[in-house]
């Protein structure tokens, strides 16, 4: 059996840890150079472990230039892996697999098909969920599922920890999906069209804090878009730009102010006034290194 695995976050060195575990066999191993990956979020060198290991590997900005495609088709792989990358594989790689390419998507498909879907699930308060393995076809994420792996978001879980939840679920996942494959026992089960939905594309923009929203949102805001994302933020006098990457919901006794409105600063953290308690700042960002002064407003 011959397999490709293409990928660049911490899922795709998840499957590539799980295949090494089991002596699964990899063909080649397509990983972004580190040269192009200051856009992409919670990246991971996996071309480093293959090269620990023996495997042949090729560094890559995008997957589906002639060259690598030229070699996916040289291998002539049964399988093709795509974990955890962001880049759409066009037809020609798909039809060179043999038996199918193998998508991985962090929600409970058909639910939650599409984009910024670590994101999306914090701040619709979603708390049970799975994440999905499954063939990859010309659609969005609506091939055949192998598999899903359940995980849990707590009300207090950052971006950070989402992530790594999604890591150690996509793992077990991944053992059991590649355990299957070589036991010849894969089973397959066809999406519901009827129940599919579809998150629509964020921007670092979309970060940008609505002061008259309920602290409870604001702060769901700030928890999805952390780090390693770009991170929720305020504009300080309407253009200072101020990041805000942890917080914690405090009842409001002391302070009368409008929502957005700084009510404390110390030396380690803000005090910000929102319509139905106070935002204390425990980790921020001061872009501009503006002065900041209490009873300013973030915009």
């Amino acid at each position: 059996m011959k397999t490709i695995l293409i990928g660049c976050v911490g899922t795709s060195r998840m499957m590539l840890e799980a295949m090494l575990s089991i002596n699964f066999p990899i063909s080649h191993v397509f990983s972004v150079d580190e040269k192009y990956s200051n856009n992409i979020s919670g990246y991971q060198p996996i071309h480093r472990i293959a090269e620990e290991n023996g495997i042949p590997y090729t560094k890559i900005h995008k997957i589906n230039d002639s060259e690598n495609v030229e070699i996916i088709r040289r291998i002539e792989p049964d399988y093709i892996f795509v974990i955890g990358f962001s880049q759409l594989v066009e037809k020609e790689i798909i039809d060179s697999a043999k038996i199918g390419v193998v998508g991985f998507h962090p929600t409970p498909l058909p639910k939650m098909r599409g984009r910024a879907a670590n994101v999306w699930q914090v701040l619709l308060g979603i708390h049970e969920t799975k994440c999905s393995m499954f063939f990859i076809d010309e659609g969005v994420d609506s091939g055949d599922i192998l598999g899903q792996q359940e995980y849990y978001i707590d009300d207090e879980d950052y971006a950070i920890d989402v992530e790594r939840k999604i890591n150690e679920a996509s793992y077990k996942l991944s053992l059991k999906v590649l355990t299957d494959i070589m036991n010849g026992r894969l089973n397959t089960i066809k999406q519901n069209e009827d129940e599919a939905t579809y998150l629509l594309k964020r921007s670092p923009e979309d970060g940008l804090i609505n002061w008259d929203n309920s602290i409870t949102d604001i702060h769901r805001l700030i928890r999805a878009v952390s780090k390693p994302y770009p991170g929720a933020f305020g504009n300080y006098d309407g253009s200072h730009k101020i990041i805000i990457w942890h917080a914690e919901m405090q009842k409001n006794i002391k302070f009368i102010g409008m929502p957005g409105q700084i009510a404390r600063i110390s030396s380690d953290s803000i005090d910000i006034v929102c319509k139905d308690g106070l935002l204390h700042v425990t980790d921020y960002e001061n872009v501009d290194n503006v002065k900041m002064f209490e009873g300013h407003k973030l915009k």
